[in-house]
């Protein structure tokens, strides 16, 4: 069974903030396959069900970003999973809003909420699906900034970015990490991204 997480804070003050988007693309992966996720267990709401032919429990720490590894850990603990067996879906400042990346293993960036996790699963070499959410003109903003709503446009363009990013997971459960990876990650695509200037969906 894969496990596949979606990074965020509890909460409906929360509920559409940047630092939110592993959350709302959980729910746009839970509501296309029909996978309720009302069970709370393991300081967590889960679901059970199947996506591309492979069983997968989806969870959503219910605990504030920097404890998300609390929730997870404990899942893991109990179900026995292997690194390779587990996707986290979190937001990225460090790629411009829309636009989606898959990779395994890496560092943390900074991100409080992957901080967590790889201290609690004691690895990195789990898969994590990042979503770009762009980043604040200075540095300091940064804190600020995730926790702001989305704007207007953003919440325009936000549809189509959480159903890419449900894309992404459906692509590694279907086709595989290099797959997906390919996909995802492709020059050509990155560069067109990079050149739009704006939020990308394609």
């Amino acid at each position: 069974m894969k496990l596949i997480v979606g990074l965020g804070n509890p909460g409906d003050r929360y509920r559409f903030t940047r630092h939110n988007m592993g959350f709302l693309v959980l729910d746009e992966l839970a509501e296309e396959h029909g996978i309720s996720l009302g069970r709370k267990k393991f300081d967590a709401y889960t679901g059970e069900g199947d996506i591309a032919g492979t069983t997968v429990m989806l969870a959503k720490p219910w605990v504030f970003m920097n404890l998300s590894g609390t929730a997870v850990g404990r899942i893991v603990s109990f179900f026995k999973h292997d690194l390779n067996d587990i996707v986290v879906i979190h937001d990225d400042l460090d790629l411009p809003l829309g636009t989606v990346r898959v990779k395994q293993g890496g560092g943390h960036g900074g991100h409080k909420g992957l901080m967590s996790v790889i201290d609690h699963l004691g690895g990195r070499e789990f898969i994590r699906v990042r979503v770009g959410i762009g980043k604040p003109l200075l540095k300091e903003m940064t804190e600020e900034y995730v926790l702001q709503p989305f704007s207007r446009e953003e919440m325009d363009a936000l549809p189509g970015i959480l159903a890419k990013g449900s894309g992404a997971v459906v692509e590694i459960l279907s086709a595989g990490l290099q797959a997906a990876m390919s996909r995802y990650n492709a020059r050509r695509v990155r560069e067109k991204e990079e050149g739009k200037g704006g939020p990308c969906l394609s």
